[in-house]
């Protein structure tokens, strides 16, 4: 497969189309985690559809102090990523095609999810986002678009967008791809020395510490579910052979079903501990959220959640996240 590059809407929109069209958007800088979303996008498009993947980075996302100017070009290695990957056409717009008209005095607002999280730490980034987004849906007109779930928060509210402003595309969440250590893939991995990389490491292993204790107190529960319903609870604990200190059992017997408090105290106690590496993890935030809204999931909470995570090593902002499903209540 010969993977075409274009540069205006008007040469995508002269290609024939014979099925689906599906887009990955990019900022460029392409990897493995660029590469499973454009595998993915092959898949559903199929073999008469059209795999589009943009390169444009999006001025309007990048706030003051932040790293536009060294954001990595790479085009020519992205076709080459883009190629093997499955990709049809690579569409590299300039920055006066996608904003003909200067920066655009019409924007589209995130709303209130838009300031949770990272919004709160990168103000107006959303906004920009869905700005560029919405843009490079009209720009492309795709059946599809795919997203990493890596970027959860952008996800949900790209969804957002497309239900309450009535476009006529389906989104596609594909899971985090990460290196083999645990650290979700990202282009901005490359700015890491040795030693950073190695307590960068500690957002993934604090999301995997989360996930485990969930799971732990999701068997728990279920266990303790299988006893007679006459016992008490603290007994009923007791009772299947728990072998945790008597602390952390009663913690358990007396918290909500798979206890959101406790996968985040198990989360947060890795990264405090990166706080005092060298050299150190600065935690922006840590939250266990609604996917729907992004707001803190209360006790008691059943359903799907994201636990997720941003902090800087050095001068390197990283995010990752983990999908989580708190079971009923018992």
């Amino acid at each position: 497969m010969t993977t075409v590059l274009l540069s205006t809407a008007d040469e995508l929109h002269a290609r024939v189309r014979r099925a689906r069209r599906a887009v990955v958007m990019t900022m460029g800088a392409l990897h493995e985690g660029h590469a499973t979303l454009i595998r993915t996008a092959r898949e559903i498009a199929g073999g008469d559809g059209e795999v589009v993947v943009t390169v444009f980075v999006n001025p309007l996302q990048f706030g003051a102090g932040e790293d536009l100017d060294r954001y990595p070009r790479t085009l020519d290695a992205d076709i080459k990523i883009a190629e093997q990957a499955g990709a049809d056409v690579v569409f590299a717009p300039g920055v006066d095609e996608v904003y003909p008209g200067g920066e655009p005095q019409v924007r589209i607002s995130a709303g209130p999810m838009g300031e949770r999280l990272e919004g709160s730490t990168r103000p107006g980034h959303f906004d920009g986002m869905l700005t560029v987004v919405a843009k490079l849906l009209h720009l492309t007109r795709p059946d599809v678009a795919l997203f990493g779930q890596k970027d959860a928060q952008q996800v949900a509210l790209v969804r957002r967008m497309v239900r309450d402003l009535n476009f006529g595309v389906e989104i596609v969440e594909v899971p985090t791809v990460r290196e083999a250590d645990g650290l979700a893939l990202s282009s901005r991995n490359r700015y890491l020395s040795v030693t950073e990389r190695r307590t960068a490491l500690a957002l993934s292993q604090a999301l995997f510490a989360g996930s485990d204790r969930h799971a732990a107190q999701e068997a728990l529960r279920a266990r303790a579910r299988e006893v007679p319903v006459t016992h008490a609870r603290g007994d009923a604990l007791s009772a299947i052979g728990e072998s945790r200190a008597a602390a952390d059992t009663h913690a358990v017997a007396k918290a909500a079903p798979g206890g959101p408090a406790a996968v985040h105290a198990a989360a947060r106690l890795v990264l405090d501990d990166a706080a005092r590496l060298s050299p150190p993890l600065a935690l922006d935030y840590l939250a266990l959220v609604d996917p729907s809204d992004f707001t803190e999931v209360p006790a008691g909470y059943t359903g799907e959640a994201v636990l997720a995570v941003a902090a800087r090593v050095g001068t390197t902002r990283l995010i990752d996240n983990i999908p989580l499903t708190f079971g009923a209540a018992s």
